[in-house]
């Protein structure tokens, strides 16, 4: 979505690293050309696709999504001005009580997740979130001249491209395509958000603690992901064969995936796929990692009940996570979810492989789950510890 003026606030170029050229086992992701999605009939002819690679993956690549390269490269320049440009002093006025509010709006500042429970190394992670509704929060100074370009960026994603994969996710259930367009409104109480996100460097004995993991494992809480792909690696899916696979960088391609809201909707029918980030190939390790996300979720309002009208889950069952009556509306799910990640501590029990839960039930229920996700069981030999799982 063009931004509607001619000539647009001073913003410092974001220079790009060159993409890694070290011989990597990435993952073989489809590429979906989401101008299809604009009819009926190319909406018909490319949910095939999407179903097939989001069953297979759970992560899939599109291009042709509406925003030229130039559009992209701004947007970049847009996402690093809270971390180069803001003050500190700044930042701790408007960074977010996540613990309490249960959301991830304005700053996350680093250090605040463990990655490490064991060696208790912390995350050097910084982020900045807006709600969809840019304007529902105050923002720092400096961002304050570029909120209608980051508007016009949520409104792109939202119409543009979830809306779009909504739909092809609801043909593929053969249900009306709106049915999920309805659970993800743009002007209503929610927290979908656009997300700029900062890895910095590590030192060498954090990476040998946390074994060059700098974000765990997880699924996301929300229906979709989007992902505008960049070009420092670290980005990594854990492959039904339990193999962790790197996700390759695609100039001005998007990278999507389900989330956990959306195997609620679908019944299992879309399972998320365990994701994380390590540490970046050789040639990039003198890079710090810029990325740019929007994170879907349903309206808070919406119980995260399956879809059981949809022919196709009649034909293939249900998974349910919980009985309907004692389903969750999606604003407790995602709190639940915020407030726990990455402030569980694991200890190592009596047995190999085991894991005692201190804190939460929350990643109890993960765990398990991700173990059914892929017909395994807590002492299959054929997936990563489970501590590799959530670190």
């Amino acid at each position: 979505m063009p931004v509607p003026s001619t000539s647009l606030p001073e913003c410092a170029r974001y220079i790009p690293p060159p993409t890694t050229q070290e011989n990597l086992d990435f993952a073989d992701l489809a590429i979906i050309d989401l101008a299809k999605a604009q009819t009926p009939e190319g909406r018909a002819e490319l949910y095939p696709e999407v179903r097939d690679a989001l069953r297979s993956n759970g992560f899939v690549y599109a291009i042709n999504h509406g925003y030229t390269q130039a559009q992209r490269d701004r947007i970049f320049d847009i996402a690093d001005v809270p971390f180069t440009v803001v003050p500190p002093d700044e930042m701790k006025t408007y960074t977010a009580n996540i613990a309490k509010v249960g959301y991830y709006q304005g700053y996350k500042a680093r250090r605040y997740w463990r990655v490490d429970t064991e060696n208790q190394v912390l995350d050097q992670i910084e982020h900045y979130g807006i709600n969809r509704n840019v304007y529902k929060r105050p923002h720092p100074q400096a961002l304050r001249p570029l909120m209608p370009e980051i508007d016009a960026f949520a409104r792109h994603n939202h119409t543009n491209v979830l809306q779009p994969i909504l739909k092809l996710l609801a043909l593929s259930l053969e249900l009306p395509e709106d049915t999920l367009v309805e659970k993800h409104k743009f002007d209503v109480a929610g927290e979908t958000a656009v997300r700029f996100m900062k890895y910095y460097k590590r030192s060498e004995e954090e990476e040998k603690l946390s074994k060059n993991v700098w974000l765990k494992g997880h699924t996301d809480v929300g229906s979709v992901t989007i992902l505008w792909s960049q070009p420092v690696g670290g980005l990594q899916i854990l492959s039904k064969d339990g193999k962790w696979k790197w996700v390759r960088h695609i100039d001005n391609a998007l990278v999507i995936n389900t989330g956990d809201a959306m195997e609620f909707f679908s019944g299992g029918y879309y399972k998320p796929t365990i994701h994380r980030v390590v540490r970046p190939p050789g040639d990039q390790l003198a890079y710090d990692r810029l990325g740019v996300f929007y994170f879907s979720m349903p309206d808070d309002d919406v119980r995260l009940i399956p879809l059981v009208e949809s022919p196709v889950l009649q034909r293939v069952g249900v998974e349910r996570r919980c009985a309907d009556e004692d389903a969750p509306l999606y604003e407790q799910w995602r709190k639940d979810r915020t407030t726990s990640y990455g402030r569980t501590e694991l200890k190592k029990g009596t047995e190999k492989g085991s894991r005692q839960l201190l804190r939460t039930s929350v990643w109890f229920i993960f765990y398990f789950l991700s173990l059914k996700i892929y017909g395994l069981s807590a002492s299959s030999k054929c997936i990563p510890d489970c501590e590799e799982i959530l670190s």
